[in-house]
């Protein structure tokens, strides 16, 4: 007899104690964390705390597009966005150039696919790009994380990247460029040894994949 694993709303705001539970935990593995009411209120919070005139990456989010925070980096003169200057440069002849400015910037931001109760960040990738800076490249870190993606632990995090995060990643890489996404790589962050380098600013509210 086969037990099925019980159902997951994974598109469903997780309450407050929820979320405070998981701040807490946090908090306790090394993690900056503020709980904010929404993308509006993470929107602001990210102007301030990155410093004007920083190089800062943003890694492919759709809740860094939806909430503005990308357009805020990346279309502005506030900061040294590296999204552009990447973009326009050639993909063979720059290679180690687009590397290496992906992998160590001041500061990179994006997003997370699952966030655990127990103070686990989980992030998916297709390529690869973001996660050196987000392991530990980057001077700076900050994910902005929608209530939606908090789930009990860590089994549930992969489920949530596998059953709900994917096809809709796939479903938005297949429209743009022609071709569905994929979980190539994964990366796990259970603490941050560095004080004050990772912030997360987890919302009230559901927002992204």
């Amino acid at each position: 007899m086969t037990t099925s694993l019980p159902a997951v709303p994974f598109a469903d705001p997780a309450p407050a104690p929820r979320l405070e539970r998981a701040a807490a935990a946090l908090t306790a593995h090394g993690f900056a964390v503020e709980i904010l009411d929404d993308a509006a209120a993470a929107r602001t919070r990210v102007e301030e705390l990155i410093p004007k005139g920083a190089t800062v990456f943003t890694a492919a989010s759709e809740t860094l597009r939806l909430s503005g925070i990308d357009e805020d980096i990346n279309a502005g003169e506030r900061y040294e966005a590296i999204k552009p200057r990447v973009l326009a440069m050639d993909r063979v002849t720059g290679a180690d150039d687009i590397r290496r400015l992906l992998a160590a910037p001041d500061v990179v931001v994006g997003s997370v696919a699952a966030l655990t109760e127990t103070g686990s960040l989980v992030i998916a990738s297709g390529s690869g790009s973001q996660l050196p800076a987000y392991a530990g490249g980057a001077a700076c870190a900050i994910w902005v994380v929608g209530a939606q993606k908090l789930v009990p632990d860590l089994d549930t995090a992969l489920r949530r990247v596998e059953d709900h995060c994917l096809p809709l990643e796939s479903a938005r890489t297949q429209e743009a460029y022609g071709w569905p996404s994929a979980i190539n790589r994964l990366l796990v962050l259970n603490a941050e040894p560095r004080p004050g380098r990772c912030t997360v600013l987890l919302l009230r509210e559901a927002i992204g994949f």
